[in-house]
Formats: structure tokens, C-alpha cells, sequence
């Protein structure tokens, strides 16, 4: 009996030696498979993220999504021409600080695969051809420089020149790019300027403020459609929240400064979804002629 013990204690222990090291090989999950979502915390697998536009399955948050993505996902496929491409801005403050503006930019090209935080172009939204012009929060907060003050102009001008309805998609938390001084600030007015004469010729211009669309490009463009249209839940205004709260010393409602409560107080004619999108502008198309 003793000696069925003692092997028992030995095989035991050499288990034991051994053990350890199988079990403590754990599975490996590989990085950037899942997304939780920044509303419910719900984790969503990448793969279905994109399926479902980048909108959470759950509760129906709308993720900030690229300027080419958005393309991609608007558009007719492969209808899109893109213009003036290879319009880089400049530094013509010299602007330094924690980091110079001419490594801002460099990063934030590399980053996004764009020149500027703007793409503009002319495609085909369910067989109509539009110009259309898309500003990507990922570049330096979508700010308006002078580039894309001028990208924006001028396919204000071609849509003008060819008679096209005008769609844009506004993303943009950076309202005027500080880095740029008031040249930034010239592309408020120089953006507004183009619409008017764009809107002379009663042809349509649908604006769609996606999360974030704030300070100047608010102020400007994105609020002068004919039809303004909004993501649900998006952050829209001039001044962020906490600015207006220590400003005038209140409480905002929960609710202050989305797509839903702008909706109610007329400055947002109608909130889409993401995936409604093209059906909603073409339908408006149709019925502005």
C-alpha cells in the first residue's frame, strides 16, 4: 500500500513539473478583430462593423468614418473622379509649436493617405451624376485650411460650369485651421461667396453635417444647403458644450447641440441614416429636378 502511494505522490509531482507549461499556453487573439462601441460599450466583431457602414449593431451609434470610406459607401462603385487631387497646403505662418504645422501635416498624411482634409470630386449617386465634396474629421479635425477652401470652391464652380446638383458631407470638429491665421478664416467667406452664385442657378444643394461638424465649416458651408441633412446623434455647433456651459454659467440639456435636438428647432431638416443616405439625397434630387 505504501509503495502504490509513494508512485502515486511521484507520478503526481512529475505531472506537476510538466503540467504548467502546457496549460499556460493560452490562445492568442490577434489585435484589431473587435470594436466596442463608444455608445453602449457593445463589442462588435470588425469584419460585421463594416458590413453594417460602421453603425453599431446595437443601439445604432454611427462611428466617424474616413472621407474614402464614406465615398465608397455613397457613391454608385467606381463612379467616382476625383479632382485636384494633388493640392497641398503650405506654411505660410511658419507656424510652430509643440509640433510645427509642417509635421502635423506630414503625419496626418501619412495617417489617412490624403493630401488635405477634403475630397472632392464628381461620381454618380444611383445613375445621377453630382459633384460631391467629403471633409474627413482624420485630418487635423477636418479643419479648413486654404486648400480646402479651395478645393471646396472650385468644385463649387465646376458644379456651376456643368449645371450638377451639389452634395457635402461635412466631418469637421477643427472648424478654421488655426495654423493657417485668417487665411483660414478668408475660407468662410470665399466658401459662402461660391454658393450664392452657385444657388442663382436654382439648382439643388443638400448639406449633410456627420459627427463632428463644428466652429467654421459649421459656420459657413455646411449650414447654407437647401436641404441640410444630419447623421443621428451627431455633434453639431460653433462652440463645443463645455465652452457655452462655462461661458454662461448652465446646465446644458443632455441632448444640446445633436442632430436630433437641432432637428427640433429647424436649423436640421431631416435625420438619415447612414445606410439611407444615397436613397434619401437621389429621391431629393429627383424632386428638386
Amino acid at each position: 500500500m505504501p509503495m502504490f502511494k509513494k508512485e502515486t505522490a511521484d507520478a503526481t509531482r512529475e505531472k506537476g513539473r510538466h503540467g504548467p507549461a502546457k496549460i499556460s499556453k493560452k490562445a492568442s487573439i490577434p489585435a484589431g478583430l473587435w470594436t466596442k462601441c463608444l455608445s453602449c460599450q457593445h463589442v462588435v466583431y470588425n469584419k460585421a462593423l463594416r458590413e453594417n457602414l460602421s453603425v453599431c449593431p446595437k443601439c445604432g451609434y454611427h462611428f466617424i468614418i474616413g472621407a474614402r470610406e464614406r465615398v465608397g459607401q455613397f457613391l454608385d462603385k467606381d463612379s467616382f473622379k476625383e479632382h485636384d487631387a494633388r493640392l497641398i497646403p503650405g506654411d505660410p505662418l511658419t507656424f510652430t509649436g509643440v509640433k510645427s504645422y509642417v509635421d502635423k501635416l506630414k503625419e496626418d498624411q501619412i495617417k489617412t493617405r490624403l493630401n488635405e482634409a477634403c475630397i472632392t470630386g464628381e461620381g454618380l449617386l444611383q445613375g445621377r451624376k453630382i459633384a460631391l465634396a467629403v471633409t474627413d474629421s482624420h485630418f487635423i479635425m477636418g479643419s479648413m485650411g486654404s486648400v480646402v477652401g479651395e478645393k471646396i470652391t472650385r468644385l463649387i464652380e465646376f458644379a456651376i460650369e456643368k449645371e450638377l446638383p451639389l452634395v457635402i458631407i461635412s466631418g469637421s470638429g477643427g472648424g478654421a485651421r488655426m495654423y493657417e491665421g485668417a487665411l483660414s478664416l478668408m475660407q468662410m467667406a470665399k466658401t459662402s461667396i461660391a454658393l450664392q452664385r452657385f444657388q442663382r442657378l436654382k439648382r439643388p444643394y443638400i448639406s449633410v453635417l456627420t459627427n463632428p461638424t463644428m466652429g467654421g465649416v459649421m459656420a459657413s458651408f455646411a449650414a447654407l444647403g437647401d436641404i441640410v441633412l444630419a447623421e443621428p446623434k451627431a455633434l453639431i455647433g460653433f462652440a463645443g458644450p463645455r465652452v457655452i456651459e462655462q461661458t454662461i454659467r448652465q446646465k446644458l440639456p443632455n441632448d444640446f447641440q445633436t442632430s436630433e435636438f437641432l432637428q427640433d428647432r429647424g436649423m436640421v431638416d431631416l435625420v438619415v441614416h447612414r445606410k439611407d443616405l444615397p436613397k434619401v439625397i437621389s429621391t431629393l434630387l429627383e424632386y428638386l429636378g
